[in-house]
């Protein structure tokens, strides 16, 4: 990232430069996006500096907790659950959610299962609670173990959606995966090893975790590719935001936003390994 820190050093001095800076915040897994933002157009001590609290990763649900309490000022997420967004008009602030991208919702199983694709219905039943064994999806006879995510957080939010008001199944506290690290890792080691299945976002699982024991499932026959992604084919694009509360006075905020919406904006969204918002 050091030629286009440089090709926008010049951006940095006109607009970064005077205090404050924006204290950014965000998913874990769209870390690689606003990391490389910062990268571009901050100055260096802005987020080299330990003792600053200018560019954060504390996940989508603390992210969304310290817009709340105005402890940041922007954060790169997911939609935000219904609760969340409640929790925003109960105290009369309006949440400004600014696309920047797709990023795809993706499924995956040990990469020893024999099953490589199910249908949106197939997996929408499966955390129905209605199939549960994978012979019902053609594989093996094993009981289905089927990993979820706390309330709140990106991914369990991306997967109520999925769900189209279809009442989810409560999982055994077991089966809750409490980091974003961890639903990869049980999908992936789980003793059982063959009978798991989990959600994520692509990047996260292709370009951060990258974990050889896990596979992602086609989706109606669709691989959530980058290409699929771009093109619109694959059928769980989720689209990803630079959220802030309306109000906000920081007065680098509107400068930021438009420069990463910015043609050069999407080319570094691009660059880092995403798809870019039209």
């Amino acid at each position: 990232l050091y030629r286009i820190g440089c090709i926008f050093y010049v951006w940095a001095v006109t607009y970064l430069s005077q205090p404050p800076l924006l204290r950014l915040d965000g998913a874990t897994a769209l870390y690689p996006v606003y990391a490389s933002f910062v990268q571009a157009v901050y100055p260096r001590e802005g987020y080299e500096d330990d003792s600053t609290d200018s560019v954060r990763c504390t996940t989508t649900p603390e992210a969304y907790e310290n817009l709340q309490k105005g402890d940041t000022d922007l954060i790169f997420v997911a939609a935000p659950s219904d609760k969340q967004r409640e929790l925003f008009e109960k105290e009369g602030k309006e949440l400004i959610m600014v696309p920047l991208g797709m990023e795809a919702f993706v499924f995956f199983a040990n990469s020893e299962n024999p099953v490589e694709s199910l249908t949106s219905q197939q997996i929408q039943d499966i955390y129905r609670g209605n199939i549960t064994n994978w012979r019902d999806v053609g594989g093996n006879n094993e009981r289905i173990r089927a990993f979820q995510r706390p309330e709140g957080t990106g991914s369990q939010s991306a997967l109520l959606r999925f769900m189209e008001g279809k009442k989810l199944m409560s999982p055994p506290q077991k089966d809750v995966a409490s980091g974003m690290g961890d639903i990869v890792t049980e999908t992936a080691e789980y003793e059982n090893r063959e009978n798991a299945i989990g959600y994520s976002f692509r990047y996260y699982t292709q370009g951060m975790v990258k974990n050889k024991g896990i596979r992602l499932l086609k989706v109606d026959g669709i691989e959530p590719s980058v290409e699929n992604i771009r093109k619109d084919t694959y059928p769980i694009s989720s689209p990803f935001y630079a959220v802030y509360v309306k109000g906000n006075t920081n007065k680098n905020l509107k400068p930021f936003l438009s420069w990463i919406q910015s043609k050069e904006g999407k080319e570094l969204i691009e660059k880092t390994g995403y798809v870019a918002g039209s």
